[in-house]
């Protein structure tokens, strides 16, 4: 069992002894990507891109409009963005989240399996989840093109920031890095700040991941300007890295709009096995990216410059030290 639903395929924990018997794409025979050559396996990918009110059946009924309109436009692997129902309600310390959580099977799982069923897609959806164990998690659910319920990836790192406040609200997530095998090739799921972190990605890749995908939440906040630099070109260029850094497909999806404090710059993406974008929606408008990719490239680039053939897990024993730190004063 993974949380409260039960899991399709395999998880893996140990990660260095992994990591030691995975490094090629393998093909899985069930998988029912087009093969369009030799080492050529295209799958189209939606990305759902809207603004969020405060009414959750609107907000519901207009991502399945959208989910609707992507599986017409061919669209076979489906992510809905962060928290797609609900506001961005951890902007702010003392809200009363609890009535906006939902279990797991339940309203969103029920609703977008008859979807998926429907028009056989798979569909990634991330949703505020109440657990039998009483915690609350940012989770997202793996949904087949069959209409079944794959799992649940609960979201591993947990911000704290003004605006940000999410440790408030969300449980540290319990659940392993997987890979769920859909009908149309491996997927992972990783959840907005999971994004920031090469380790997630890397684990994903070693389990044999062909798309990882980022639900996500981030924008600016009114008013400031960070001596950091622009945070939406990092966002952008972190996730390619991880696409380059492990010859996969990323797929990340935000959303749009004004809420509160913040501005949502939306410009969800889809990007290859060598981090070029593939396809790209705006900062503003609500949208719904469609992306065909070819998940064959993923073991050409992972051979070709060999990143992890060529890796020493033995050196990384610094990695998994807590207390590990970084530039000092």
């Amino acid at each position: 069992m993974v949380g409260d639903v039960a899991v399709k395929g395999s998880c893996f924990n140990k990660v260095n002894t992994l990591a030691d018997e995975i490094f090629e794409t393998r093909m899985v025979p069930e998988i029912t990507a087009k093969k369009t050559g030799s080492n050529s396996r295209t799958v189209t990918v939606g990305l759902i891109q809207t603004a969020v009110s405060e009414n959750i059946a609107e907000n519901m009924q207009k991502t399945q409009r959208k989910i609707a309109e992507a599986a017409e436009k061919d669209a076979q692997i489906i992510c809905l963005q962060e928290l797609y129902r609900t506001r961005y309600f951890p902007q702010q310390e003392n809200v009363d989240a609890a009535p906006l959580a939902e279990p797991i099977p339940g309203p969103s799982t029920d609703a977008l399996s008859k979807l998926a069923k429907k028009h056989g897609v798979v569909i990634v959806a991330p949703l505020f989840e109440k657990a039998a164990d009483g915690k609350y998690y940012n989770t997202a659910v793996v949904i087949d093109a069959d209409g079944e319920l794959l799992g649940t990836y609960r979201k591993i790192h947990i911000p704290y920031d003004p605006y940000f406040y999410e440790k408030t609200y969300f449980a540290e997530g319990n659940t392993p890095y997987q890979v769920f095998k859909t009908h149309y090739g491996r997927v992972s799921a990783l959840i907005c700040y999971d994004q920031w972190f090469p380790e997630a990605a890397r684990i994903c890749c070693l389990q044999g991941a062909e798309i990882i995908f980022y639900p996500t939440a981030i924008g600016y906040v009114k008013g400031y300007t960070s001596a950091d630099g622009d945070w939406h070109d990092a966002w952008r260029t972190v996730q390619r890295a991880h696409a380059i850094a492990n010859g996969v497909h990323v797929a990340a999806v935000n959303r749009v709009g004004e809420e509160g404090e913040l501005e949502f710059w939306g410009g969800s993406f889809v990007c290859d096995s060598f981090g070029k974008v593939l396809a790209e929606a705006s900062t503003t408008k609500e949208e719904i990216v469609i992306a065909q990719v070819d998940i064959g490239k993923n073991q050409k680039i992972q051979e070709g410059w060999g990143f992890l053939r060529n890796r020493r897990p033995d050196t990384y024993n610094l990695l998994v030290e807590k207390q590990a730190g970084g530039a000092k004063p």
